[in-house]
């Protein structure tokens, strides 16, 4: 069993969602990943996304495009996160990492090799944003083959039929959008995501992670009865920007992780993950 399932199947036994925070890898700086690795997991993150900055971003908004261009002028690089994460994952054996980029690095550094050095270092899952599921099977079945789970997005305009093709290939968790546009957008409808998921889990047999546009802790206690899981974004990588710095970034990172999951935790829950069935 993966990292990532046996999260899923130990927070589903206690009742609870996992937190999922994103930050862009080397940003403000690349000695601060590590540390903020460290500050979300003594804040209750279950899993990290680590962004992989890119020139070229088509789903992230402003405050996510920044910090692309932040870590991009230290020359971080899909190898330089992949390093972070090796570096991480010499202290943390538990916390699952994942990978969140676009195709290009990948395909620059090849399939294979990319797989091998991912697994090497420790990397649990992939998210790659623009490869959608029928131009995606060859990384999928590499990924698999070294036991890394493949990650899809799906949006509120994804029709049945790209949902069941997700389906078929995704593994670890799907993450929905829960927003019509970019990262950091805002007014989120929690009815209307609640509808979402429960229809993605018709075709789905892995964990749903709601993401997009969840800026307090308010909205991911109700997100967190909704889906198996909260994805926090924006928020992080904008404390990051207004923080000094990395070093001071990491204690209002601890902070901020904590107020998240002490909301999420406000009222557990019984899981049967995929099905949508609470009690």
């Amino acid at each position: 069993m993966s990292r990532i399932a046996r999260t899923f199947e130990q927070l589903a036994a206690q009742g609870r969602s996992a937190l999922i925070p994103f930050f862009t890898a080397g940003d403000p700086d690349p000695e601060s990943a590590v540390p903020f690795m460290r500050a979300m997991v003594k804040g209750g993150a279950d899993i990290i996304e680590l962004g992989v900055p890119f020139s070229d971003p088509i789903a992230d908004g402003p405050v996510i495009q920044r910090s692309s261009e932040r870590a991009l002028k230290h020359g971080v690089s899909l190898r330089r996160v992949i390093e972070m994460a090796r570096t991480y994952r010499k202290e943390d054996q538990k916390t699952p990492l994942v990978l969140m980029g676009y195709a290009n690095p990948i395909e620059q550094m090849g399939f294979e090799h990319f797989a091998d050095t991912a697994k090497e270092a420790g990397v649990d899952g992939v998210l790659v944003v623009d490869y959608p599921p029928e131009e995606c099977e060859r990384l999928v079945e590499v990924l698999r083959s070294r036991d890394i789970d493949t990650i899809f997005l799906l949006s509120p305009t994804s029709t049945n039929e790209r949902v069941e093709a997700v389906g078929k290939l995704a593994s670890g968790y799907v993450y929905y959008v829960s927003l019509r546009g970019v990262t950091g957008a805002a007014n989120i409808d929690t009815q209307d995501v609640a509808q979402h998921v429960e229809r993605i889990r018709q075709h789905v047999s892995v964990p749903v992670g709601v993401g997009f546009g969840i800026r307090d802790g308010e909205t991911a206690h109700v997100i967190s009865k909704i889906a198996d899981a909260v994805v926090i974004g924006s928020r992080i990588v904008l404390t990051i920007e207004e923080s000094a710095n990395g070093e001071a970034a990491v204690p209002r990172i601890e902070v901020l992780l904590r107020e998240f999951r002490e909301a999420m935790d406000r009222s557990q829950k019984t899981v049967s993950l995929g099905s949508g069935k609470t009690t």
